[in-house]
């Protein structure tokens, strides 16, 4: 492990609004510094009181991404992951919620001998245990924390805070990138540098100094733009970095590169600069931009009417694109609503043009009648199927239904009272649920599985082992499997134990691909190494395309 006074610590915070990036900033600087060598650590920091993102909406938050030890996180771990090839843990999540609930925990088992404990300096202080706990258990050299929000927030304070505590007292290991968004007013038709310098200020008034300045925009910084906002933070320009929109974000690492950011930030940081190798990076980045043939893939769902999909989807999407730029193929996503199935059956008919479907996970009841109409239709027209934890439960009602013979079959979680409970609540989660305990007490994080020789998802992975990552509550009924197996749905992935089922598909023979998992494969998707489930689902896809055309 490396000598705590050699470890560097990186904080990524936002000015002027939010949205603007900061977790795509935060894991390109990771992979950055490990092409040149660096051993890095990735942490989110959200300013929300809640203890984790299980329990927020993902059309108000967009996706929770899990963890390998279960934890329920912001999506911008899901990032962290893909571009630095780090497993994320509860230590590379850190919530307001958290840190006032270890230090009452705290305060309540007398911890603080007897003193009275103060959201300053107490607050801060927990904030700096959880940021070094975090960089021992990864051993990393340089640990970066993205904070949520922007400067100026009042909930943002106490970690602002905790930043500039650690920097007074180890100013050399300290470094502050601000991202800033340029705003160009219609009228005027150029960029403004005035709400960053004022987002600069607010830093200032925390006893902060930016190291770096990140200026994203539609356009790259103009040399003027660059030198006032140089002159305003006391920075040499080289440290003023232009990070204009880009054609995908697998580009912004390159282009931050083109930029001389990972030299010029090892300088900083006084630690040795090894030669870059963005090679491979480079090459996937370059690529996708020329692609020119489509795979149509139709994901249906139901959390489409409030926030942007991309982002309630975010790892669904990227595990799409990962498998289809590896055939040379970019995929045409269609958002389809499930609900409009359950007013008019015959709007079915429009899956007919896609080359998959896939319907990824979700809760509650609504929706979901049109999901399971669109799961029977493509098994019935050979529409390669592709579910996700909901969409394993989607097709196996399906199938209850439609082949089995189980008329009104269903989960007792849409319908408690349905006669065929094919989908029924796992052993310990009965009495949570009947508690209301909901918040981080699903079946959560890295469960093993093993595969039945000669299915699609055995040929598939190439192994009979496997490691998928879960978030559910409800599970194929055991009372169902063997009827249901009778009827020719393969359960080729199960837990060692054969209690639970993993995978569900129906054979070669009978479909293209007709496959669902109950854990989410897409949290283990990357750029460089797509999942074999996402390759063989798209692969099937050009199947069915290349045969129409």
């Amino acid at each position: 492990m490396q000598k705590k006074e050699n470890c560097k610590y990186i904080f990524i915070v936002g000015g002027v609004m939010s949205s603007v990036g900061k977790g795509v900033i935060a894991a390109s600087i990771g992979r950055i510094l490990r092409s040149r060598g660096c051993s890095v650590a990735n942490i989110k920091a959200d300013m929300y009181v809640n203890l984790d993102a299980g329990t927020i909406r993902p059309a108000e938050h967009g996706e929770v991404f899990v963890g390998e030890d279960g934890v329920e996180a912001d999506q911008d771990l899901g990032n962290y992951e893909r571009f630095t090839g780090q497993t994320s843990t509860r230590e590379n999540y850190i919530t307001t919620g958290q840190i006032y609930a270890e230090v009452i925990k705290r305060e309540r088992n007398l911890e603080y001998g007897g003193e009275d404990v103060e959201v300053y300096p107490d607050i801060p202080k927990e904030i700096i245990r959880r940021i070094e706990s975090c960089q021992k258990k990864h051993k990393s050299e340089v640990t970066i924390i993205e904070y949520g929000g922007t400067v100026g927030e009042y909930q943002l304070l106490p970690f602002l805070e905790a930043a500039r505590m650690m920097k007074s007292k180890n100013p050399k290991d300290i470094f502050i990138v601000l991202v800033s968004y340029l705003l160009v007013p219609a009228l005027l038709g150029e960029q403004k540098s005035k709400p960053t310098q004022r987002a600069i200020n607010d830093l200032h008034s925390m006893g902060l100094n930016p190291d770096f300045v990140v200026c994203r925009s539609e356009r790259p910084a103009t040399p003027d733009i660059k030198r006032t906002i140089s002159n305003v933070c006391s920075l040499p320009i080289d440290r003023i970095i232009s990070a204009p929109d880009v054609y995908s974000i697998y580009d912004v690492p390159v282009n931050l590169e083109k930029e001389n950011l990972g030299a010029t930030l090892l300088k900083v940081m006084s630690l040795p600069s090894h030669q870059k190798d963005l090679k491979e990076w480079t090459g996937l980045a370059n690529k996708i931009k020329k692609i020119d043939k489509e795979v149509k893939i139709g994901i249906v769902g139901k959390y489409f009417n409030f926030k942007s999909c991309k982002d309630t989807y975010i790892s669904v999407i990227e595990s799409i694109n990962h498998a289809a730029w590896t055939q040379n193929y970019k995929p045409n996503i269609i958002w389809l609503d499930s609900e409009k199935y359950e007013k008019d059956e015959s709007l079915l008919d429009e899956l007919n043009k896609l080359d998959g479907i896939i319907v990824p996970g979700g809760f509650g009841k609504r929706g979901t009648e049109g999901m399971i109409l669109t799961a029977d239709y493509a098994r019935r027209k050979k529409i390669p199927y592709f579910g996700l934890c909901l969409g394993m439960q989607i097709m196996t009602i399906a199938y209850a239904r439609n082949v089995a013979g189980l008329k009104d079959a269903n989960s007792v979680e849409i319908d408690p009272k349905t006669p065929y409970p094919v989908i029924a609540t796992m052993e310990d989660q009965i009495e949570k649920i009947k508690n209301k305990n909901y918040g981080g007490t699903m079946r959560l994080g890295a469960w093993p599985a093993v595969l039945q020789d000669g299915t699609i998802a055995e040929k598939a992975y190439g192994m009979k082992k496997i490691s998928e990552r879960h978030r559910h509550r409800y599970e194929v009924n055991p009372k169902y499997i063997e009827q249901l197996e009778k009827k020719g749905l393969i359960f080729s992935g199960t837990s060692p134990d054969r209690l639970l089922m993993e995978i569900a598909e129906l054979s070669k023979k009978d479909h293209l691909f007709y496959l669902g998992t109950q854990f989410h494969p897409e949290f283990k998707s990357r750029p460089l190494a797509p999942h074999p489930l996402f390759t063989a689902f798209v692969k099937a896809c050009l199947n069915k395309k290349n045969k129409n055309d």
